[in-house]
């Protein structure tokens, strides 16, 4: 279980559409073949403008090598996609710290730059990737399927762009928890003593984070006051029902917190895997939803590889394997309205729920983020 990803809410006004359709030195450049030899792929912001996928596949090719860093092989297929990237291009990929958070991965950038190890592409929480945009660690780049993109999901700049997200919901064994819970409110009661849990500490891991900011809404609170979240868990837990530990599907599955709030792709791909009648709902009270983002490494030590990699992501291919994840891609609305959406993947999802959703802005969870990170340990842990 991947331990830590940061929220990827910031910014992201986006219609419900999305989401309920569903150690050595670098130099820092490669050239390509095909027209584009002495092109520098690390200043390349669309593959038109630097000869065409023709070239970028030569490129990357010739460097043989792609860094990625904290993606778990179950985290919305992407085994499945690394794997198919490497067979389709002959390109070796490395995954440094796979349990890793978003914050580690800016610390990978900065603290390993210049070195052939540097991380070249990112996925990570919307508020991390400002934040590294905001340091000068990101490359601009258009996928060629940049329209496709809403532009509340992307960086003016095209430093980093949504790729998948989902709801927050409640996962539970019905081998251990006979009453059916429904909502947060639900979760309150005696007969969960010692069951609930979230994936991380909420300071840290983003779907954790996302777990406080759905119970405040679900408690009278709203995107500019979490607090009612904070109230709620520091209730669970006098309760006796909240168990602040790492949940995951080793938790669920020896019965140590056979509840668990987690994203429902993450819930659906990783616990209901190996847990047999596992059940996913989301909270009749509340309807969080978040996307992820991907982003380039400035000073990536494989440049075309990492262009290559965003072009597979944000290809039909790469979206229908995060689809085959569980995960909602960001161009899920294109590809159910051209046809090209893999439909049983599609129809696999957890039901979403109606109507149109909204998302905080970047003040209000940066806001949201420093009264969890000065509260959470005093008022809920004690």
């Amino acid at each position: 279980m991947r331990s830590k990803r940061t929220l990827a809410v910031a910014a992201l006004a986006l219609s419900g559409m999305l989401l309920a359709a569903g150690c050595g030195s670098s130099s820092n450049s490669s050239s390509g073949s095909g027209g584009s030899k002495g092109v520098n792929w690390a200043d390349c912001v669309t593959v038109a403008s630097c000869g065409g996928m023709k070239a970028l596949i030569a490129a990357a090719k010739k460097e043989g090598q792609l860094n990625v860093i904290t993606l778990p092989a179950n985290w919305a297929n992407y085994g499945t996609i690394m794997k198919d990237f490497t067979a389709k291009y002959g390109i070796h990929i490395t995954d440094a710290n796979p349990e890793g958070s978003s914050q580690q991965e800016i610390n990978a950038m900065v603290s390993l730059k210049g070195q052939s190890r540097a991380p070249d592409v990112l996925d990570m929480g919307t508020a991390f990737a400002i934040k590294a945009d905001q340091e000068g660690l990101l490359a601009p780049y258009k996928v060629a399927t940049w329209a496709n993109i809403p532009a509340s999901a992307k960086a003016s700049d095209s430093t980093w762009y949504a790729d998948y997200g989902g709801y927050v919901a409640i996962g539970y064994n019905p081998a251990k928890v006979k009453v059916p819970p429904t909502s947060f409110k639900d979760l309150l009661k005696p007969i969960y003593k010692n069951q609930v849990a979230i994936n991380d500490n909420p300071t840290e891991a983003g779907a954790a984070f996302a777990a406080v900011y759905a119970a405040a809404l679900a408690n009278g609170g709203s995107f500019d006051n979490i607090k009612p979240g904070i109230d709620y868990f520091a209730k669970l837990h006098k309760e006796g029902n909240f168990e602040p530990v790492v949940g995951g599907p080793t938790t669920v599955q020896n019965g140590s917190t056979p509840i668990l709030i987690w994203w429902d792709y993450l819930l659906a791909s990783e616990v209901k895997a190996v847990i047999p009648g596992f059940k996913i709902v989301i909270p009749s009270d509340a309807t969080f939803a978040a996307y992820y983002d991907q982003a380039i490494n400035k000073d990536a030590p494989n440049p075309a590889a990492a262009r290559l990699w965003e072009e597979y992501l944000y290809s039909t291919t790469g979206q229908n394997l995060w689809l085959a994840g569980y995960a909602r891609p960001i161009e899920l609305p294109t590809m159910v309205a051209n046809g090209t959406v893999n439909k049983a993947a599609y129809d696999a999802l957890p039901p979403a729920p109606s109507g149109t959703l909204t998302f905080p802005s970047q003040a209000q969870n940066t806001k949201a983020e420093d009264l969890v990170a000065q509260d959470w340990a005093k008022e809920v842990l004690g």
